[in-house]
């Protein structure tokens, strides 16, 4: 058992503390991939600017103030009317602008009464450059198509003014889709010892002030920010100082940030990667409270016209894997089980006591029975104690999983009933662009998947299936043959002959560039 850091003194607000104590505080299925990592170039940015940048004070410090950014957003999304002014005064610029004003000054949110948008005009050719710029920024909104309140959309991260927090319509800070898993990954990354590695490959793109789409976007908002309301944040929770899915996440970040992909272009793939680590990470720690001590393993699917035996394999490790933080939950009360303190208690006062010093449940005693506690004893406060922890569990870290294996196309029910391990075309590029340097050979690159990933595809890493009667190799070997035909038909995998395959990443650095 890797050793878990002390508990934050501070979290004498929360209705208890056990999933945050298993996993840190805190993974949420409602923040999706794209939004963590966007918290986490908000919570770098900050720390940059402050000169701490990857640098941890103290485990478990981490504090910093992200922007808000209301002018920007005011604009780009709470300006629902600027189609329809920009065509109806298409040849009055002047009219444009002064009918835009008004309807700002009408619609303005999360800003002082005084605010105005006049700067504008000055920095603007026309009404209808201002427009174009508007739509452009629009259109690269991250997760643009979905129904988000318009203070939680944002716009894609081309460099520091790009970047705020999430807040509510009134402006005030909320932690709904920046729930700290961004801030959860921060640390990963920091505690990494990579962070300066990371930071060096970050510097001409999202740390980047000079870039012109960054220039783009600042044009649109005030040079003067200091009158802007901005809170700092903290309370973020890693339970483990070190652990080895740190150092394969700044590993594949590396990987990925150091290849020839377009700056902008990886992060889409750092999104990927990130998801496929974070569930990682979340299995790993759910087996270990279990003691598991076996590799994690995942056996994936590549997409057959008919249900095979493999179909069946991969949707029972994913309704395995589904299941696993739910036992950790009651696992990880249970232990207190074991203790000598808890065997010798004789009362309920007692047991609720030690419940609070433990996991500080209950908060209010007098609402235990309205809460319906009926029992006597302090076992019956222990079940009644697991059944609250786990319908606490189902309302977000128990989705983990499920909702982040789907959004980075690691998972998918397609063409079955079951969920399953199937990946999709920009999940499996991603891998590639991660695992193959330049050139890998096919097997090689199959080996390497299970290596990292514990990824079982081919009838080499499926030997313990065939060992207990559950699967022919013959299933695995048509399973790994499939992911050679979808590598090819996506261009990054070449057959030299019927014995060599090989798997090829366009972006990788030759040895002499890597040198």
């Amino acid at each position: 058992m890797h050793e878990r850091l002390p508990r934050p003194s501070n979290v004498d607000a929360m209705d208890m503390w056990v999933d945050e104590a298993i996993w840190g505080h805190r993974l949420y299925d409602e923040q999706t991939p794209w939004l963590c990592l966007m918290e986490f170039f908000n919570v770098l940015v900050a720390e940059h600017e402050a000169g701490r940048a990857f640098v941890e004070t103290g485990p478990n410090t981490l504090k910093y103030k992200p922007k808000a950014r209301m002018h920007l957003r005011n604009i780009l999304f709470n300006n629902p009317k600027i189609s329809l002014i920009a065509t109806k005064y298409k040849d009055n610029s002047k009219e444009a602008w002064a009918q835009w004003f008004k309807e700002m000054e009408a619609r303005k949110a999360g800003v002082n009464s005084d605010v105005n948008f006049r700067y504008l005009e000055e920095r603007f050719p026309s009404f209808e450059d201002f427009y174009l710029v508007v739509q452009f920024l629009r259109r690269t909104t991250i997760e643009g198509e979905n129904n988000k309140r318009w203070t939680s959309q944002f716009v894609f991260p081309y460099g520091p003014d790009c970047l705020y927090e999430d807040l509510d319509v009134k402006g005030n800070s909320d932690r709904r889709f920046f729930a700290r898993t961004g801030e959860l990954l921060y640390l990963m990354l920091t505690r990494s010892g990579k962070g300066p590695l990371i930071l060096d490959k970050l510097q001409q793109s999202v740390l980047n002030k000079e870039n012109k789409f960054n220039r783009l976007v600042a044009a649109l908002q005030p040079k003067d920010m200091s009158q802007e309301r901005t809170s700092i944040r903290e309370g973020a929770y890693l339970p483990y100082l070190s652990l080895p899915e740190y150092q394969a996440l700044a590993d594949d970040w590396l990987r990925l940030l150091d290849s020839n992909i377009p700056k902008f272009d990886v992060f889409p793939h750092l999104v990927n990667i990130t998801g496929l680590h974070m569930i990682i990470y979340a299995l790993n720690r759910a087996r270990e409270v279990l003691g598991y001590r076996e590799k994690l393993t995942f056996v994936i699917e590549i997409v057959a016209p008919k249900k095979t035996i493999i179909r069946e394999l991969s949707a029972d490790c994913y309704a395995e894997h589904n299941n696993l933080s739910k036992r950790a939950v009651e696992a990880y009360i249970r232990k207190i089980e074991e203790t000598e303190e808890w065997k010798e208690l004789n009362n309920v006062p007692q047991a609720i006591e030690f419940l609070q010093k433990k996991f500080i449940w209950p908060k209010d005693v007098d609402e235990l029975e309205e809460d319906g506690f009926r029992g006597n004893t302090p076992e019956q406060l222990l079940e009644f104690f697991i059944e609250k922890a786990i319908k606490r569990h189902k309302q977000h870290v128990d989705n983990f999983h499920r909702v982040w294996g789907k959004e980075v196309g690691f998972s998918s029910r397609r063409g079955a009933r079951r969920i399953r391990y199937a990946p999709q075309d920009l999940f499996l590029k991603s891998l590639v662009y991660c695992v193959v340097p330049k050139r890998m050979e096919f097997q090689e690159f199959l080996e390497e998947l299970y290596d990292r990933y514990g990824f079982i595809i081919g009838e080499r890493q499926a030997h313990k299936f065939a060992q207990y009667g559950q699967a022919d190799l013959q299933a695995f070997a048509e399973n790994a043959k499939r992911l050679e035909q979808r590598l090819a038909s996506m261009g990054l995998l070449r057959r030299l002959s019927d014995a060599c395959a090989y798997v090829e990443n366009p972006f990788g650095k030759r040895e002499e560039e890597a040198g």
